[in-house]
């Protein structure tokens, strides 16, 4: 039996092998934590040996030794067992992060459900059934409460509750995919609770007062199902990390703004809406180069064939923005209407009407020029051309 949950402050214990199969070793008494829930199993030695993993089979706990081990007991010895302390108290900060954070879910969000969670070495995950759309600011509160939580030193106790009157309680979160053996075949259920903050069936290790657990930093969000949000967050140096990364950049930020950061989103406001004018100014002067140049090609045209074409290259604008402009034109200021430009590579675009199919045109000169394109009768447009687009006009002009 593992006493991880029930003791899990406990990372050094005396203990006898009970058997020995190759790597795999079960004690008589552990308190390794076997992998579990999302939570990850304990890392240690056993002896002088060490422990790389620990799971639950058959109703054994099985302690599976390094490859290259050559392990100094067998069944029937005692041994000292030692679990890597660093690493079970990141584990008990994280998990019980996870629960503050769910808490901090069940005051702001609807139809609240527990979908999973998972214990990285970087960062932690929770992932929340919900029918609130968890944007940034539902982020941004989910940290601050989370963290306020923590400020408050709320204590976390856990016990084993039977399993019928657990399920009859609304405020314990259950999430029976992840949380294996809260829900087994026994009679009880581990229930964890922060004090007036969160309840919930349980049977990972826990701190003992949520001030143990330190900064918590909320890194993104994500979808990875119906109806799931998965919000992942860090603890402890990861945590810091974060925090001072994103509080850098928004002193860099700040700084090239010529603000502070309590102004920097009001200044980004202003700055985009300038940005805006400006975008707006360029293309109304574009769409005047535009006119301008067609009615000097207006004066132009060239007869093709029965057809009249209007022809010409036309500098600083691209394709798209010649798109609409050539549609309306063809079959009005002309049969065809053919203008090219260079937006990285030399591009083409056609309108046509009447016996001439843009396509065609297309066609043509992409098989003339290179490049690539297509459309339909009445519009098509082609790029990547070998030539300058002066050469292009010349070619159709012919």
């Amino acid at each position: 039996m593992t006493r991880a949950p029930a003791e899990p402050y406990r990372t050094s214990f005396e203990t006898t092998v009970e058997r020995r199969d190759g790597r795999d070793v079960v004690l008589s008494e552990t308190y390794f934590y076997a992998e579990s829930g999302g939570q990850p199993a304990d890392r240690g030695t056993i002896g002088s040996t060490p422990v790389v993993d620990v799971q639950k089979r058959d109703g054994a706990v099985v302690h599976t030794l390094a490859t290259d081990s050559d392990p100094d007991f067998d069944a029937g010895d005692a041994v000292v067992a030692h679990i890597d302390e660093s690493f079970r108290t990141y584990c008990m900060r994280a998990h019980t992060a996870s629960h503050i954070l769910y808490g901090a879910g069940r005051r702001i969000l609807d139809d609240l459900g527990y979908g999973g969670f998972d214990i990285g070495t970087e960062k932690i995950r929770v992932d929340f059934e919900t029918t609130t759309d968890i944007d940034d600011a539902i982020l941004v509160e989910l940290e601050r409460l989370t963290n306020r939580a923590v400020w408050d030193s709320i204590p976390v106790s856990w016990e084993e509750v039977a399993k019928a009157t657990a399920m009859k309680r609304d405020d314990i979160a259950f999430n029976t995919k992840t949380e294996e053996g809260v829900l087994s075949d026994s009679d009880s259920v581990r229930v964890v609770e922060i004090d007036g903050w969160d309840v919930a069936a349980c049977g990972g290790t826990h701190v003992r007062s949520t001030d143990e657990i330190g900064p918590v930093t909320v890194l993104e969000r994500s979808n990875p199902g119906e109806g799931l949000t998965r919000v992942e967050f860090a603890v402890g140096p990861s945590a810091i990390r974060q925090r001072t990364d994103e509080k850098r950049a928004a002193l860099d930020a700040a700084r090239v703004a010529g603000t502070s950061v309590a102004s920097l989103s009001a200044e980004i406001d202003r700055l985009t809406g300038e940005l805006d004018d400006i975008e707006t100014e360029l293309h109304d002067a574009k769409s005047r180069l535009i006119d301008a140049k067609i009615d000097d090609l207006a004066d132009e045209t060239t007869s093709r064939n029965g057809t009249e074409w209007l022809v010409g290259a036309i500098d600083g604008v691209g394709p798209n923005e010649l798109a609409e402009r050539v549609r309306a034109l063809s079959g009005q200021v002309a049969d065809v209407v053919a203008l090219a430009g260079r937006d990285g590579a030399t591009f083409v675009v056609v309108g046509a009407d009447g016996g001439v199919e843009a396509g065609t045109v297309i066609d043509e000169v992409t098989e003339t020029f290179g490049g690539g394109g297509g459309g339909s009768s009445a519009f098509a447009q082609g790029g990547g051309l070998s030539a300058e687009p002066e050469e292009i006009v010349t070619y159709l002009r012919e």
